[in-house]
């Protein structure tokens, strides 16, 4: 650590990498962080204490992994729902927190319903200062405990599992808000054919997150590439940047640089 980081500068260097260090690998270890820091072990516990009361990650016996919210309770026994959190999970994890580190403080951004973007919404750095605007009941309940994180969750009629809002009450609400970045989780996205949704309500509150953002960014992994899915979203054209993993080929990827996308390979 630098000479120059007072101590609460340098805690909150480490609240920050060790948040950050979960999401990547999905646990940690008090022995590997002091060593990483040059701190003792009992400030890594200090650190894991404050960052669990914070509701940031949960401690385990010689470490901590990442914090489950509890609306995920109900599901707990639900295989379908786990499997879909599951896959890709690493490939989502790195995602997330390369759309989170593009997100500067005072910034208004949306989140639409999805896992990659509930990847995002873990992945906002400790003091990110920002307004969050979204339909999705999990998003909020994710950053119910984040009191740097201003949250507003529009109305409208609840789907099923993604615990997403829809409807003309959710588009009118979305309507009196513009953003300067909209984060968007797509069922697929195809350079040809754009970007699509499995459900055609979805894809209608979706399309008002769109034109009402300044900067419109894809967040989906590999598995979502050159997929079509029912409902379109908007044209491939309009979206300003795609980040997704390594897993993508360039074959995968060229048609999106043609359009003039800015592709982000985590």
């Amino acid at each position: 650590m630098s000479d120059l980081l007072t101590p609460d500068n340098a805690a909150a260097v480490r609240a920050q990498t060790i948040v950050e260090k979960l999401l990547h690998t999905g646990t940690v270890a008090v022995d590997e962080l002091a060593a990483q820091f040059g701190v003792s072990v009992a400030t890594v516990r200090r650190d894991l204490m404050e960052l669990e009361q914070r509701g940031r990650l949960r401690r385990t016996h010689g470490g901590a992994v990442p914090r489950e919210p509890m609306l995920y309770e109900p599901f707990r026994y639900d295989s379908s729902f786990h499997e879909q959190i599951d896959r890709n999970l690493a490939e989502k994890r790195r995602i997330g927190l390369a759309a989170a580190a593009l997100i500067q403080p005072g910034e208004i951004i949306s989140l639409t319903a999805g896992t990659t973007t509930t990847q995002v919404t873990r992945s906002l750095r400790p003091g990110a200062g920002v307004t969050v605007v979204t339909n999705t009941v999990n998003v909020a309940m994710e950053l119910s405990h984040r009191d740097d994180v201003r949250v507003f969750v529009t109305g409208g009629f609840l789907t099923g599992g993604w615990f997403s809002l829809v409807g003309p009450a959710t588009a009118q609400a979305l309507g009196q808000f513009f953003v300067d970045k909209v984060f968007i989780g797509v069922n697929g996205i195809d350079a040809q054919k754009g970007l699509t949704s499995l459900h055609p309500e979805e894809a209608a509150v979706i399309q008002v997150m769109v034109r009402q953002a300044k900067r419109r960014i894809v967040v989906a992994d590999h598995t979502k590439l050159g997929m079509v899915a029912t409902s379109l979203i908007c044209p491939t054209a309009e979206v300003h940047q795609l980040i997704t993993d390594t897993g993508a080929t360039e074959a995968q990827v060229a048609p999106f640089r043609e359009l003039g996308i800015e592709v982000l390979l985590v």
